[in-house]
């Protein structure tokens, strides 16, 4: 004998009621009206298994992932949502002389703190929020046993925008002068800048540059 059926008007929002979904079971469900009850009831004999509990959310629409085709697909996260999301906040190198580097960098303008030449680890801001960050070899192999220095042409380098080209000039000769060395001299580059690198105490390329009056920016 089936239980006897439940009338459209008998039914009030967020009633608790128990309809067949297949033969020999029944299902809780939480209706919000007549249509909803009877779609549940349908797919459930068609498909021979309990379909989930349809729900008001707070806009009083039915949500649960049978309950029509317009509500069974979830929101889309974006490719880069809020969840997740990586900011650029440091320039990590690796100093095999943690004194030298930090004099040198300081001599470029960069504000490593008092003491940092005994540090294993040394940051110092930089402009915009970033910082440089100097790691001694013993650091890294506390964590990397296997590291070990890289060798060849480096593949980064860091680059420092002066005043104007004159300041470009007078920089690479003071730095030259107090014994670092030179990677290119300054020049007038094709794409509209003076330039000239360093080489810090590991061989990093540094570069210095500085637009060209009257050059495209």
């Amino acid at each position: 004998m089936s239980p006897p059926r439940t009338e459209p008007g008998h039914l009030r929002r967020g009633t608790l009621v128990r309809q067949p979904v297949w033969r020999g079971a029944s299902e809780t469900v939480h209706v919000h009206s007549y249509a909803v009850l009877r779609f549940h009831r349908t797919r459930g004999r068609t498909e021979g298994k309990p379909q989930a509990p349809a729900r008001l959310d707070d806009a009083g629409k039915a949500s649960g992932p049978d309950v029509s085709d317009s509500y069974k697909t979830a929101a889309q996260l974006p490719a880069y949502g809020c969840r997740m999301t990586p900011r650029f906040d440091a320039i990590g190198m690796v100093a095999s002389d943690m004194a030298a580097s930090v004099t040198f960098y300081r001599r470029l303008g960069l504000a490593f703190p008092e003491g940092s030449e005994k540090q294993p680890h040394s940051e110092a801001a930089l402009p915009g929020g970033l910082r440089l960050m100097l790691d001694s070899e013993e650091t890294i192999r506390e964590f990397a046993p296997e590291w070990q220095p890289p060798s060849g042409g480096g593949r980064m380098s860091l680059a420092l925008l002066c005043e104007s080209p004159a300041e470009v000039d007078s920089v690479y000769e003071e730095m030259v002068g107090a014994g670092y060395g030179s990677g290119l001299k300054p020049w007038d580059a094709d794409w509209g800048q003076r330039y000239a690198t360093l080489l810090d105490p590991d061989g990093n390329d540094v570069g210095l540059f500085a637009p060209l009056p009257g050059a495209a920016q």
